[in-house]
């Protein structure tokens, strides 16, 4: 029994040593910059994330990718800037960046995460080999479900009852106006002449006058150009890029007749080169320099612009005119 006590009594004394020894040993403080590197580099171990260094990141000293930390009791919350290489699937690649930081910082550090925004400050062309595609399975997680592309609406013109709306809205504020002025003149407040209510007893004590046909006439008038302005359609301003099903992308018909003249410019022999895109067909016309036959110079235009032609939705047949050489 004796044994037994004292054993008792040496296995506190050693609990109690071991206690005084931790308490002497202080506290792990993990400091914003070490969970800001851990991100950092976290964010470099997803596919599609690239670091992106000098230019004016190199006068700032602010690279990419860089993360703002902000460190709580019991968990941490992360700004994080990256580089992506274009193009890949944004939604994909950051729910990866989201999974990889998050797992990395918790295992490293201890600290949950409480709030990780994912910032695309830059992105740079890949440079993928020819032939080779974005496969947006690779930047997602194992048992992610991929998310519906949503295409973008098309851009169209403004509506053409909008005018017609400000002038009405600019009238009933005038029209307020002049109700709260007959108000303060009925309620005695001023006492200047009314102007509503002595129109209205004028317009009230009218009889039949010949003007009274054409006013009828212009107000029928005025009335059918207000439903033609309310029902009439918008147009749509931009050429959308890949499929109409599924456009992300729009041109404007005068960036596509820009990108054509720009590639008609680099054929030998084209002095000058206008583009007009209509609903219809795009025509080039070329100003030659005389170097190169007509039809041979029509077909290395062809050749040059249809590849560009080629990535809108519905492509307009291409026409070319060649001019006369100018001495």
């Amino acid at each position: 029994m004796a044994e037994t006590t004292g054993e008792a009594g040496a296995a506190y004394g050693a609990d109690a040593d071991l206690d005084d020894e931790r308490s002497t040993r202080g506290q792990l403080i993990i400091k914003d910059r070490a969970v800001s590197r851990i991100a950092v580099a976290a964010a470099l171990q997803v596919p599609g994330v690239v670091r992106q260094r000098g230019g004016l990141s190199r006068l700032t000293g602010r690279d990419l990718p860089r993360a703002e930390v902000s460190m709580g009791t019991e968990s941490v919350a992360v700004t994080l800037y990256i580089a992506v290489a274009w193009p890949c699937p944004i939604a994909l690649l950051s729910r990866e960046v989201h999974r990889e930081v998050g797992d990395r910082i918790a295992a490293l550090s201890g600290l949950p995460m409480d709030q990780l925004h994912v910032v695309v400050a830059a992105a740079v062309p890949a440079a993928a080999p020819e032939g080779a595609e974005v496969d947006s399975q690779q930047f997602a997680a194992p048992g992610a479900a991929l998310a519906p592309l949503v295409p973008s609406r098309a851009p169209i013109t403004r509506p053409a009852a909008a005018p017609v709306a400000l002038l009405f809205a600019c009238a009933l504020l005038v029209l307020s106006v002049l109700a709260g002025r007959e108000f303060l003149i009925a309620h005695e407040v001023i006492a200047p002449a009314a102007w509503l209510r002595n129109s209205i007893e004028w317009s009230a004590r009218q009889h039949w006058q010949p003007w009274m046909v054409p006013a009828a006439v212009a107000a029928v008038f005025a009335g059918l150009v207000l439903i033609f302005v309310a029902i009439k359609p918008r147009i749509r301003t931009h050429l959308p890029l890949g499929h109409a099903g599924s456009a992300v992308v729009w041109m404007r018909p005068i960036d596509v007749a820009r990108m054509c003249s720009a590639h008609a410019r680099t054929v030998a022999g084209v002095r000058s080169a206008q583009t007009i895109v209509d609903g219809r067909r795009t025509t080039i016309r070329i100003s030659p320099d005389g170097e190169v036959a007509a039809p041979a110079l029509e077909s290395a235009v062809r050749d040059a612009v249809e590849p560009g032609l080629a990535t809108l939705a519905s492509p307009r047949p291409l026409r070319v005119r060649i001019g006369k050489v100018r001495s």
